[in-house]
């Protein structure tokens, strides 16, 4: 094999590797539509109307939340972390696992 063809077989097999990996993303939207089962009594997920809380709807293409703030995924996780204004903290009811299938599935919304 000639060094040119291992350099361009090692390349390919490193970008490859990039590719799958990459693929791999944070949460699972079916999973978190389960977590959300619990966050529905206060809030609704098919509209922007508000129930206890507001409606989620399209959260993550908003200019921003309830709160002001820009709908990150980070400034989501800190609402469901900590909670605020009657919500209540999450952070110890929910796994990293859940909260990241959550914050999947209200991406979907």
């Amino acid at each position: 094999m000639s060094r040119l063809t291992a350099i361009a077989l090692s390349v390919a097999l490193a970008a490859g590797t990039t590719v799958v990996f990459g693929q791999d993303k944070k949460g699972d939207a079916d999973k978190g539509k389960e977590v959300f089962e619990q966050c529905s009594v206060c809030h609704n997920a098919d509209s922007v109307e508000k129930k206890m809380g507001p409606g989620l709807k399209g959260l993550f293409s908003r200019e921003k939340m309830a709160d002001g703030k820009k709908p990150t995924e980070a400034n989501v996780r800190a609402k469901v972390d900590e909670g605020g204004k009657g919500m209540p903290a999450y952070k110890d009811m929910l796994t990293d696992e859940e909260r990241d299938n959550l914050i999947a599935y209200l991406k979907t919304l």
